[in-house]
């Protein structure tokens, strides 16, 4: 078994490279589709994408676009990759689109999702992000293979599944995606010293589950704050470490802790840095060349020294499902579309509720008076707009949209309401 030395490029183990292009292909098809099902990754050998997924021309164009700009290259019209639909030769496309660019794809974009549902552009040199991996791997030492339950074309996934891998000096073929297991046959899989790469929500659902663990299992979690209750029960599971990593896909990794109870601490190239003009708070990284760019943050923070940290909540009004930024407000924007909904409000139901949205609806005049028949109505029209994360899973209806005495909006409870 080989080593890939961290002097040629991540893209040249084949497998990785497939891996990577496959889950931003497959990611571009899906916000292209909301409603409709996937095809299970990872595709096999001789995948044609216009054949076996019935991608028509613009979605051709679309996924190829991403292609370009997710890995910062050039290949639609020089390598002809929209005339030849099929998996490898877009693979070949990418490889040599890599190989040829400007240091040697020096570059990534990863995508959020931004709260009027538009992917936000996030770029990061490729020289940060292995030094992230550099610094990762000496709170993993020692890991003998990796878990992936994460897509590869995210930065977490790329900074966990692609970069460490090499910074640890594990073969590529180290990397096991066991994405399509169910949580007890993850559990069952794993093997002494393996790294489980997670998020709160698996980690959730593995605890109850995960049965009699081999010796040196270590986790981590990342994307959302891991809920107390959950990191305690990892742990409690056999789970050895749980390291939760903060960070999103503006910044990369930011900081990281290993308890519930502890603060996060800085990685150390980040320095805390002033608010910005609009009043936002920010970090300040060290770059190449002892260079410094401040980046702004998503989140507020709560300082307990010059190198250690609490999360405060998000700026943006952003919440967390399934490990994925939805912007209610954008959902409940998207809901009131419709031609029978007067006003909506989308929540987070309460933890005793559930994980995912919510929505109050206020119907029109001469909506379905059966409220079940326009709960069928929304639950249909959203889906064909919108990605399961960001459709509400619970609908309430009523006159008026809830508010305290004061009129502000307030919460509801969904059995509450019909």
């Amino acid at each position: 078994m080989t080593v890939l030395t961290a002097s040629r490029g991540w893209w040249e183990h084949r497998p990785t490279l497939e891996r990577v292009v496959s889950d931003l292909l497959a990611g571009e098809l899906a916000l292209m589709r909301p409603g409709q099902p996937r095809r299970a990754l990872p595709w096999p050998p001789g995948f044609d994408l216009a054949a076996d997924l019935g991608a028509d021309s613009l979605e051709l164009l679309g996924m190829a676009t991403a292609m370009e700009q997710v890995l910062a290259i050039g290949c639609i019209g020089e390598d002809r990759v929209l005339a030849n639909p099929r998996l490898e030769a877009w693979v070949d496309a990418v490889a040599a689109g890599l190989a040829q660019s400007p240091g040697g794809g020096g570059r990534m974009v990863f995508r959020t999702s931004g709260s009027s549902g538009a992917p936000k552009d996030c770029p990061h040199a490729l020289a940060e992000l292995e030094r992230e991996a550099e610094v990762l791997a000496g709170l993993f030492a020692g890991t003998r293979r990796i878990v992936s339950l994460v897509a590869s074309h995210h930065i977490y996934g790329f900074l966990f599944t692609v970069l460490l891998p090499r910074a640890l000096g594990l073969a590529p073929s180290s990397v096991r995606d066991l994405r399509g297991a169910s949580p007890g046959a993850v559990a069952r899989q794993l093997e002494p010293g393996d790294l489980v790469v997670g998020f709160p929500d698996f980690w959730r659902t593995f605890a109850p589950v995960a049965g009699s663990l081999p010796q040196g299992i270590t986790g981590v979690s990342s994307t959302a704050p891991c809920p107390d209750e959950v990191a305690r029960a990892v742990q409690a599971a056999g789970v050895r470490r749980l390291v939760q990593v903060y960070g999103s896909s503006e910044t990369a990794g930011v900081g990281w802790r290993e308890g519930p109870d502890e603060d996060y601490r800085l990685f150390p190239y980040w320095r805390r840095g002033e608010a910005n003009p609009e009043g936002v708070q920010t970090l300040t990284r060290q770059t190449e060349n002892d260079g410094t760019r401040q980046v702004a943050l998503q989140d507020k923070l709560e300082w307990q020294g010059p190198a250690r940290l609490r999360p405060a909540g998000r700026v943006d009004q952003a919440v967390q499902v399934g490990g994925i930024n939805v912007f209610p407000a954008y959902v409940a924007d998207v809901l009131r579309m419709h031609p029978q909904v007067a006003q909506a409000s989308v929540r987070l139901m309460r933890p005793d509720e559930g994980r995912r949205l919510k929505a109050f609806v206020v119907p029109r005049e001469g909506a379905p008076p059966d409220p079940d028949a326009l709960r069928t109505e929304l639950t249909a029209w959203m889906a064909e707009r919108l990605p399961a994360p960001e459709r509400p899973s619970a609908y309430s209806f009523g006159a008026a949209l809830p508010r305290q005495a004061s009129g502000k909006p307030t919460d509801w409870i969904i059995d509450a309401w019909d």
